[in-house]
């Protein structure tokens, strides 16, 4: 366990001396290094306790082989104290030093979509849009819409999200299946309670390397902006429109003024859709469990249920519920995903997924 704590500390001072002596301009090279030292800084933190353990550890035990019996007997009630703790420090390196699955360190795009109910379930798409950005805010994760494709009543009926820094999909994975949502809708005279669905996809972002797009097998239309977006909207070819012609996958991005951030958007998300069906026509087990999840958003088909009247949400995969609704869709969804994690480490473990 030694050489491994040294092998953390010195990588982290190399990860400060480089960031040290790359140019200011350099912001590749900068963001890259400062993602690995951020990923490095919790086994930073166990090393240098684990080292401050051992220490002491090392002192009591010379205490207690000493000729002083007061000093001796003192030594040894602390013993135990401390090699409890040494314990608990090495368990908690293991697993930091635990190999990653690189797919949880990935960029990730989330669409979410409205499903049963009308209004009310593009006003709950807008919901969970907020608490998604907000959540990934307090991750220090960036956030960009794709597109989106607003309602009359101030919903969404669909938004597409791209988020962005260290675990980005790891802290989102979690959220893919159809989420159902019971409340009194502020149109709802008789104060009856509606239910109604959102569907949520969760997506790799691949880089170029990964998923190779042919220009010979790309359409790619532009068109005017619609929606919300001031006088600019509706003056400009901005809008951008790729169908995939070998697949016949389409997606389209207008959130941006330039004609040019719309189009790498455009082709992020046909990357990471192309990579999707990749995945799910070689790996069946994957399909067959997406659709389990994201199904058509149908009522009975949910992973989780957002029941206003009773301030619960409540995760039906672990039969998990928390409360406080307010602060949930402000993004404090840590108790939760903390469940769910603790939960998937279990069946890993025991070898069940």
């Amino acid at each position: 366990m030694k050489d491994a704590v040294q092998s953390i500390i010195e990588k982290f001072r190399s990860i400060e001396q480089q960031m040290a002596n790359v140019p200011h301009d350099d912001t590749a090279r900068l963001t890259l290094l400062a993602r690995e030292r951020k990923k490095l800084e919790p086994m930073l933190q166990a090393a240098q306790e684990w080292l401050k353990v051992d220490g002491d550890l090392r002192a009591v035990e010379e205490l207690a082989a000493g000729n002083d019996h007061g000093a001796a007997e003192l030594a040894l009630q602390e013993k135990s104290g401390l090699e409890e703790r040494k314990r608990i420090v090495e368990e908690k390196l293991s697993k930091l030093l635990k190999p990653d699955n690189p797919r949880m360190d990935r960029n990730a795009i989330i669409e979410i979509r409205a499903g049963t109910g009308g209004d009310e379930a593009a006003l709950f798409v807008g919901d969970l849009f907020r608490m998604y950005s907000r959540f990934a805010q307090s991750k220090g994760l960036n956030t960009e819409i794709y597109s989106s494709n607003p309602t009359g009543m101030g919903g969404l009926k669909e938004i597409i999200l791209g988020v962005s820094g260290p675990n980005a999909f790891g802290w989102f994975h979690f959220e893919q299946g159809v989420h159902r949502v019971q409340r009194v809708p502020k149109t709802e005279a008789q104060g009856r309670i509606h239910t109604s669905t959102a569907t949520v996809a969760v997506l790799t972002e691949p880089t170029e390397v990964e998923v190779k797009l042919e220009i010979k097998d790309l359409r790619i239309d532009t068109y005017r902006s619609s929606g919300a977006g001031g006088q600019h909207v509706n003056k400009t070819d901005s809008a951008i429109r790729i169908t995939h012609v070998p697949t016949g996958l389409v997606v389209a991005c207008q959130e941006e003024r330039s004609q040019g951030q719309n189009r790498l958007r455009a082709m992020a998300l046909l990357r990471a859709r192309l990579q999707e069906a990749a995945e799910e026509k070689l790996v069946k087990e994957r399909s067959d469990l997406r659709k389990k999840q994201v199904g058509t958003g149908e009522r009975s088909e949910k992973i989780r249920t957002y029941n206003f009247p009773q301030d619960r949400i409540t995760d039906h995969r672990i039969n998990y519920s928390v409360h406080n609704m307010e602060r949930f869709l402000s993004g404090e969804m840590d108790e939760l995903v903390k469940a769910l994690q603790a939960k998937e480490d279990e069946l890993q473990r025991t070898g069940k997924i």
